[in-house]
């Protein structure tokens, strides 16, 4: 029987979101029908996060939700938590397949193959051999996994009872998938375009690299031919997001005129290329890094009328000793001087951050530097989240794991200085006027857009997704602000100009 729909259940941050939209891709290019939730699924993919101990949580609880509700399809498990835990998920009953993240970029065909569908000519994955047999050393938690490792016509003879498993060393992939995020909600407007994939660094508290392997880039001309595509197709603006966001290009060599000396792009070179190569009207730029605030990328977001201002960079800890038991690469003071950078260049910015509790080790004084540093700079959001101990890293071994309830209790502190601090931000708009996207219509009696700066703002009346607006803020409510809509543009204030000099 041939296998006529998929429906696919993402889970985690922008780039599995990101993933996601290319499985999907790979099944329409096979012929295959999307179905519009999963109860009606003949095949289910499941694409995880495994960040947290309740991301992996999650991701059980969804495979027996869909395996209850959807008692006949065939359930397909992949993302960081099947390339972290291949052997674990196996287990669960109703898993088909577990595919990892080394073989996301073929998981179409492989479960194609699986099912004895025919595949179109040319469509299988390319498989010389086996795949590479999984590295127990290079991925926490699976010291005594041993994968199954088959060929596709073997998979094609094996009874769905057997759990097949695709998972070999991540760090041998060089395949970053890539296909914009297009939220059915937020109709033609911000998709999300990943445009990085794995991280270098080793922060001691984090498995992402393990499951996601070192850093790689989508090519400067395939970012720029995707960015185009979209903005042909009527997209005005796009996110774009990675792992390590701004480590991107450092895979990327160019020519030097020295031969001797190897060079390579940056981050700021591909934000430069955006506004010189294509007509995007606004780029909106994901987290990045501390460190990789430069003074070059604060600039180019501060004087580009074509780039939203706003700055996410994860802290995660006000604490010296914390940061460098976390292993992370800046210090209190090197994060101080970029927060207050980016608010001198950019006055009305959004800057949020990421911020950890409950690290192994953070005493009452460790947290009260992280809580005045937060109290002292000017977040106008926060990320908070409490210490999850994953397996195999470094500091699931740590001494000193802080109790849950002191954790918990750190959070909501955090969480409610984070929202003071919001409301704060928000009130200094009332009364002016600010220009923002429409998103989409609320109970036929409102549509909520977001601003240049990251704030929800609802007008009054239905209006078209996709559009530019000038709005009045007459109050903030319930974490909106809340106005009416002085006037619409086809083109947003500023872009115009910004063209023009950008075609200098």
């Amino acid at each position: 029987m041939r296998v006529a729909s998929f429906y696919v259940v993402n889970f985690g941050c922008r780039a599995t979101q990101a993933d996601g939209a290319a499985i999907e891709r790979q099944f329409k290019q096979l012929g295959w029908k999307q179905a519009s939730g999963p109860e009606q699924a003949q095949i289910v993919i499941l694409n995880t996060c495994t960040v947290t101990a309740s991301a992996d949580q999650d991701a059980r609880a969804a495979v027996r939700r869909v395996k209850g509700q959807n008692p006949g399809c065939q359930i397909v498990v992949t993302g960081c938590y099947a390339q972290r835990a291949p052997q674990e998920i196996a287990a669960l009953p109703g898993v088909s397949r577990v595919i990892g993240n080394s073989h996301k970029h073929q998981l179409a065909s492989l479960v194609v193959s699986g099912t004895g569908a025919k595949l179109p000519t040319g469509s299988g994955p390319d498989f010389a051999a086996s795949p590479s047999q999984f590295d127990s050393d290079r991925l926490p938690g699976n010291t005594e996994a041993q994968n199954s490792f088959v060929s596709l016509d073997e998979l094609a003879n094996r009874s769905d009872q057997q759990v097949t498993s695709f998972v070999s060393d991540i760090f041998a992939h060089t395949e970053l998938l890539a296909a914009p995020v297009l939220e059915a909600a937020n109709d033609r407007t911000r998709p999300n375009l990943k445009v990085q994939d794995g991280c270098g660094n080793r922060c001691s508290f984090c498995v992402i690299p393990y499951v996601r392997g070192h850093s790689r880039s989508l090519p400067r001309e395939e970012v720029i031919r995707q960015v185009n595509a979209l903005v042909a197709s009527g997209y005005r603006e796009v996110v774009i997001s990675g792992i390590n966001l701004g480590r991107w290009g450092r895979d990327l060599p160019v020519a030097s005129k020295d031969s001797a000396v190897q060079e390579h792009l940056s981050f700021e070179d591909l934000v430069q290329a955006i506004l010189e190569r294509t007509d995007l009207e606004k780029l909106r730029i994901s987290s990045v890094e501390p460190m990789d605030w430069s003074d070059r990328l604060i600039d180019l977001v501060a004087s580009s009328t074509r780039i939203a201002k706003h700055a996410h960079v994860p802290m995660q800890s006000g604490s010296d000793r914390v940061l460098r038991a976390m292993h992370r690469k800046y210090r209190p003071w090197h994060y101080r001087q970029k927060i207050e950078s980016i608010r001198a260049a950019m006055p009305a910015a959004a800057i949020g951050a990421d911020v950890m509790v409950g690290f192994p080790g953070e005493t009452d004084a460790d947290f009260e530097q992280t809580r005045r540093m937060i109290e002292d700079l000017p977040f106008t959001y926060l990320h908070v989240f409490t210490y999850s101990s994953r397996p195999g890293t470094p500091a699931s071994g740590m001494s000193g794991q802080v109790p849950v309830q002191i954790a918990r209790e750190r959070n909501r502190v955090l969480r409610e200085l984070a929202a003071n601090k919001k409301l704060s931000f928000m009130r200094n708009f009332i009364g002016a006027s600010i220009s923002a996207i429409t998103l989409n219509v609320h109970d036929g009696e409102y549509t909520e857009t977001l601003t240049d700066n990251y704030l929800k703002l609802r007008v009054l009346g239905s209006l078209q997704p996709n559009q530019w607006i000038t709005g009045r803020v007459e109050e903030v409510k319930k974490g909106f602000l809340v106005g009416r809509v002085l006037r619409k543009s086809d083109t947003p204030i500023g872009v115009a100009h910004a063209k023009a000099l950008t075609q200098c």
